[in-house]
C-alpha cells in the first residue's frame, strides 16, 4: 500500500514537473516530422520580397500618428494574412489560433513571451492593404520572383472561373428589386448596424440546377507549372467569357488557349485572336448543329489540358479549406481572393521544388 501510494505521487510529479529548456524544440521537431507545411513555406517563400514595397506604401500613413505602441513590422502582419488564406479564418480566429499553435508561432517567429497582434490590428493592417490597392501589386510581386527563377510562364494558358460564395442575404422581394437597381432600401438605412451586414454587391446565379450566392475567382494559369498569372474578381452572375477580354495581355501573345465552351462566341475569338493566340478553347455544338465525332475527339484531347486548372481550385477547396468567404462587399472579397492566388502560388512554389 505504501508503495502504492509512493509510485502515485511519482507519476503526479511528472505530470506537473515544469518545462524543460529543451521540451518546446523536442515538440516542434515532432510536429515537424508530422509534416507542418508552414515549415517548408517559411523555408522556401522568402517574405522579405515584400517588405521594401509594404515599407514604401505604409510607412507614410503609420508616421502620422504620434505616441501609442509602435506597429508590428510589416512582414510579419503580412504572412498573419497568408496564415489567415491558408487556413481560412476569420480576424478572430487567427488571433487565437497564433497564441494557441506552436506552428503558428514558429512560422511567425514569435515565442510564448511575445506579445501578440490582436484582432483588431489584423484587421487594421488589412484594411489598408485594402484601402491603398496593394493585394494586386502584392500579387504581381511574387510572380516577378517566379519568373526569376527560369520559370517561363509563356507555355499556354488555361482560363477558368470558381464560385466564391458568401453568407446568403434574408432579404424580402421588395428589398431585392431595389438592390438589383443599385439603390439601398429605406429598412436597411434605418438600421445602420442591419446595412453593415449586408452585402449589397453579392448577386444570384444558377448552374446545373444549384444556387449561388456570392462571387467569381477568374483566373489565368500557366498550362506547365499551373501558376495563376492573373485574376479577376465578379460578381456571381457574370458569365466567364466576359472575364476573356481583361485577363489576357501582351504576354499571351502567340501562345495557346485553353477553356470549356462557356468561352466560345464570335466576340471572344475575336479577343484570342487579337492576341494572337492558337485558339484551343473547347468547341460548342448549337441546336441543329450537334458536335461531329472529330469535334467530340477534339474536346477530349483539349480536356486533359484544360483540366489542370481544377487541380488549382481543388487545391483551395480541400488543402485551403474552401472558398466560402466571410468578407462584405466586392472590395473586400477582390482582396481576399487575390490573397488566396498569392497563396496558392506560394505553396505551388513549394510542391514545383523550387
Amino acid at each position: 500500500m505504501y508503495f502504492n501510494y509512493i509510485y502515485g505521487m511519482i507519476k503526479v510529479f511528472k505530470r506537473q514537473r515544469a518545462y524543460g529548456f529543451f521540451d518546446n524544440d523536442l515538440r516542434l521537431t515532432k510536429l515537424t516530422k508530422l509534416g507542418d507545411p508552414l515549415v517548408k513555406l517559411k523555408e522556401k517563400v522568402d517574405f522579405n520580397l515584400f517588405k521594401s514595397f509594404l515599407m514604401e506604401k505604409l510607412l507614410p500613413t503609420t508616421q502620422e500618428n504620434k505616441g501609442g505602441r509602435p506597429p508590428y513590422d510589416y512582414v510579419t502582419m503580412f504572412k498573419i494574412l497568408i496564415l489567415q488564406r491558408y487556413y481560412n479564418l476569420s480576424d478572430d480566429n487567427i488571433e487565437f489560433q497564433i497564441n494557441d499553435r506552436m506552428t503558428f508561432m514558429r512560422f511567425l517567429d514569435f515565442t510564448i513571451a511575445d506579445d501578440i497582434p490582436d484582432s483588431r490590428t489584423v484587421w487594421f493592417f488589412k484594411e489598408k492593404l485594402i484601402d491603398l490597392d496593394l493585394i494586386e501589386p502584392l500579387f504581381l510581386i511574387f510572380i516577378t520572383h517566379l519568373q526569376t527563377l527560369s520559370l517561363e510562364l509563356k507555355e499556354g494558358k488555361i482560363i477558368d472561373a470558381s464560385f466564391i460564395e458568401v453568407p446568403r442575404q434574408r432579404n424580402s422581394k421588395a428589398e431585392n428589386e431595389l438592390i438589383k437597381k443599385g439603390e439601398i432600401p429605406e429598412t436597411f438605412i434605418q438600421k445602420p448596424c442591419k446595412l453593415a451586414q449586408k452585402d449589397l454587391d453579392a448577386t444570384w446565379t444558377k448552374k446545373n440546377n444549384l444556387t449561388f450566392f456570392g462571387y467569381k475567382n477568374h483566373v489565368k494559369v500557366d498550362k506547365k507549372f499551373k501558376i495563376i498569372t492573373s485574376y479577376l474578381t465578379t460578381t456571381a452572375c457574370v458569365h466567364d467569357s466576359q472575364a476573356l477580354e481583361k485577363l489576357l495581355d501582351s504576354n499571351d501573345n502567340g501562345v495557346e488557349l485553353y477553356a470549356d465552351s462557356a468561352y466560345t462566341g464570335e466576340k471572344q475569338e475575336a479577343t484570342i485572336n487579337s492576341h494572337n493566340m492558337v485558339n484551343k478553347v473547347h468547341e460548342k455544338g448549337v441546336r441543329n448543329h450537334p458536335l461531329t465525332q472529330d469535334q467530340k475527339d477534339s474536346n477530349t484531347l483539349k480536356s486533359r489540358t484544360r483540366a489542370r486548372v481544377e487541380h488549382v481550385f481543388g487545391f483551395m477547396e480541400g488543402s485551403m479549406n474552401g472558398m466560402y468567404l466571410h468578407s462584405i462587399g466586392i472590395k473586400r472579397i477582390n482582396a481576399a481572393i487575390g490573397m488566396m492566388n498569392l497563396t496558392y502560388n506560394m505553396f505551388r512554389k513549394l510542391q514545383l521544388g523550387w
